[in-house]
């Protein structure tokens, strides 16, 4: 232990003579070529989990709400998940249709899923005492998943933390912000450094403690141990739990609006996270979300350019419920057949409504049709485009015609074959992405 203080005073000392800056050199900035292949994805699993699925109540939130801090902080003992099985979870992401799946390594609460050096609030002290973040890492791996990991700026556990609860108030006076992030840093290299993970979620960024320095300097720190990670815009400071789009002064690659599908953007790359149900931790008789609501949803996100990151919330045994795998597998169906025309293409170039929603690659226009109801779909004019023909995707072709001012009509078939969204191929005469 006494090594270990040593060196978290050093990398403090470190920390606190190098974090004078809140931009980023733009010469360590994640490459576009980088970030084009994430936004190529479009499909990613979102897994929140820990002790707290013993109790059912809201990982990290309900510490010192739901549950008494006491409680809540003693789950651990009793955390022994003996049918976790890393391949049964990556294989439902990949049966899902999903490319990278992103778990909890620290939640607000504190817990880590890995056995770090740096705390000993860890899985290794549980009943269970195996590295539930480098099993799915491996796994990930053999089944040609991007593996990403989630990780908290805020920790309502670590005394150096200066808040302990989840009213962000009553900062303590015995913390030390600098120490905490001294212990931060060495857990991310840890997990950077041995489950080479292709992207990292932060989140916890809304708290006071949390400055726009601190983010700059970690963004930093990361990149000279892997200058292609991916890193999300919550590792810079915002305040009142925004998440706000990609500017000028954001820190990070790519913006994240959370259970909510965002706005159209073809410039600054983003990422929806929404649950599956309501709660991201397992609760028991959680509502579960409609297929035509998981499918329409990927389909929107697509539309207006970004990726869907899709939580699940597992049981306190280590099984992710057979409802949400169920549900799961029928989106994967769904990208069976269609998935042409949400993986590797651009949104746009219309924006995303209840009707439809449109994504394109190379001279195709993909129409998604989330309501039949109708005889005919028209699309707004685009300058200069022309349809050369037009057909469901997989299927045969329809009829369409394209008035004088340059609007297109499709006549819709009396049956379209999917309930919840039927795709038309529009073939243009020039590239659709350039429109």
């Amino acid at each position: 232990m006494k090594q270990l203080f040593t060196l978290l005073v050093l990398l403090s000392t470190f920390y606190q003579s190098n974090a004078q800056t809140t931009a980023v050199n733009p010469s360590i900035k994640t490459s576009k070529a980088v970030l084009d292949d994430f936004m190529d994805q479009r499909f990613g699993m979102f897994i929140h989990w820990g002790p707290v699925t013993l109790r059912g109540t809201e990982i990290g939130w309900s510490r010192g709400t739901n549950v008494p801090v006491q409680d809540y902080d003693n789950l651990y003992k009793e955390f022994n998940p003996v049918l976790f099985n890393a391949d049964t979870w990556v294989k439902t992401a990949k049966e899902a249709g999903m490319k990278y799946l992103t778990i909890t390594s620290k939640h607000h609460d504190g817990f880590c899923l890995w056995p770090t050096k740096f705390s000993d609030y860890n899985i290794m002290n549980s009943p269970y005492k195996k590295d539930i973040v480098g099993e799915l890492a491996k796994a990930c791996k053999k089944y040609n998943v991007k593996f990403c990991v989630y990780f908290t700026v805020l920790d309502w556990h670590d005394p150096n933390y200066p808040i302990h609860l989840p009213d962000g108030k009553n900062a303590d006076p015995k913390s030390d912000i600098h120490k905490f992030i001294a212990t931060m840093k060495s857990q991310l290299q840890e997990i950077v450094t041995q489950y080479h993970p292709y992207m990292l979620w932060f989140d916890g960024n809304w708290e006071s403690p949390w400055k726009n320095e601190y983010g700059a300097d970690l963004y930093t720190f990361l990149k000279k141990l892997d200058p292609n990670v991916i890193i999300n815009n919550r590792i810079g400071a915002s305040q009142g739990g925004e998440h706000p789009k990609l500017t000028e002064g954001i820190i990070g690659d790519f913006a994240t609006p959370e259970q909510k599908i965002g706005e159209l953007n073809m410039k600054n790359p983003w990422e929806t996270c929404m649950t599956i149900c309501q709660q991201w931790a397992w609760k028991p008789n959680d509502n579960l979300k409609t297929l035509k609501e998981c499918i329409q949803t990927l389909a929107k996100t697509s539309g207006g350019n970004g990726n869907l990151l899709f939580n699940v919330g597992p049981m306190a045994d280590g099984r992710i419920e057979q409802r949400q795998i169920n549900r799961l597998k029928e989106m994967g169906d769904w990208l069976a057949i269609y998935g042409e025309s949400i993986y590797g293409t651009k949104g746009g170039p219309y924006k995303p409504n209840e009707i439809f929603a449109t994504t394109r690659k190379n001279n195709k226009l993909y129409v998604h049709i989330f309501d039949g109801k109708s005889a005919d779909v028209i699309l707004p004019a685009l300058e200069g485009v022309k349809v050369n023909q037009a057909y469901l995707l997989k299927g045969s072709k329809i009829n369409y015609s394209q008035n004088t001012d340059g609007s297109i009509v499709l006549r819709l078939p009396e049956h379209l074959p999917n309930a919840d969204d039927s795709v038309i191929v529009l073939e243009l005469n020039t590239n659709a992405e350039r429109i």
